[in-house]
C-alpha cells in the first residue's frame, strides 16, 4: 500500500515513515502543497496523511483540490492545531479523520486501518486463490493455514496480483505499489521478487501460479480451479 505523507518537520516526517514503513506502507514523504499535487496528479495512493501547516500553504487548499479531483481517496488530517473550529472546518472540508499532535504512533496507525476498512478502501477482507491466503490487515499469507515468510516487497506483489486474481497486472502498477520516490527501482527488481515470490509458494505448494506476459506484466492464477 502506497502513502502520501505531506509533512514539513523533519523528525516528524523521519519518525512516521519509519513506523508506517514498518506496517508494511511505501510512504512519499513531502513537505509542500506544490510537491503533494505533483504527486497526486501521478499516483493513486492508497491513503494521504495531511499537515496544514505548511511552507507554501494551508493544507485544507490542498483537502479542497483533492476532494474535487480524488472523491474516495482517504485523507487523514495530522496537524497541531486543537481548536473545535479547526476540527469541525478540517472535517468539513472533506478529511475523513483529524489527529492532533503530539500523537501516539499506534494510533496514527490504527485510525489508518481504520479509514482503509471502510467498504471499497484497501483493507478489510482476507483475499483467497485455491489453497493461498491473505490477510490484508495483519500483512499475513499462508498456504493450507501455514504462514509464508515473505518480505514486505513479496507481499506487496502478492497483495495486488490476488486484488486482480485472474488479470494480468502491468509490471508498471507493480512498481508504484512497491517503491515510492525516495527508493525508486534497480534495473530489474520486480522481476527478481516474483521469481522469489514463485519459489516460495512452489515450495509451500500452493495451488496458484504466477505467470509472466511477456512485456507487459504478470498474471496470478489458480491452478486448481482448471
Amino acid at each position: 500500500m502506497r502513502l502520501l505523507l505531506v509533512e514539513d518537520e523533519c523528525r516528524l516526517i523521519e519518525t512516521i515513515s519509519e513506523g508506517l514503513s514498518r506496517a508494511g506502507f511505501v510512504v512519499d514523504a513531502l513537505d509542500t502543497l506544490r510537491e503533494a499535487e505533483q504527486a497526486l496528479s501521478g499516483v493513486l495512493y492508497d491513503v494521504v496523511v495531511l499537515d496544514l501547516g505548511l511552507p507554501d500553504g494551508d493544507g485544507l487548499n490542498l483537502l479542497a483540490s483533492m476532494r474535487r479531483k480524488h472523491s474516495e481517496m482517504p485523507v487523514l488530517i495530522l496537524t497541531a492545531r486543537d481548536a473545535v473550529e479547526d476540527r469541525v472546518a478540517g472535517l468539513n472540508g472533506g478529511a475523513d479523520d483529524y489527529l492532533v499532535k503530539p500523537f501516539a504512533m499506534s494510533e496514527l496507525l490504527a485510525r489508518i486501518k481504520a479509514l482503509l476498512r471502510r467498504p471499497g478502501a484497501a483493507l478489510g477482507t482476507t483475499l483467497t486463490a485455491g489453497s493461498l491466503s491473505f490477510d490484508s490487515i495483519a500483512r499475513e499469507a499462508a498456504v493450507a493455514g501455514r504462514r509464508l515468510d515473505l518480505s514486505r516487497q513479496e507481499l506487496a506483489l502478492l497483495e495486488q496480483l490476488m486484488r486482480r486474481l485472474g488479470r494480468v497486472v502491468p509490471r508498471s502498477v507493480l512498481e508504484e505499489k512497491l517503491y515510492g520516490y525516495a527508493n525508486e527501482p534497480n534495473s530489474n527488481p520486480v522481476p527478481v521478487h516474483i521469481h522469489h515470490l514463485r519459489r516460495r509458494l512452489e515450495g509451500a505448494g500452493a495451488s496458484v501460479g504466477i505467470h509472466t506476459v511477456r512485456g507487459i506484466g504478470y498474471l496470478l492464477t489458480d491452478e486448481g480451479a482448471h
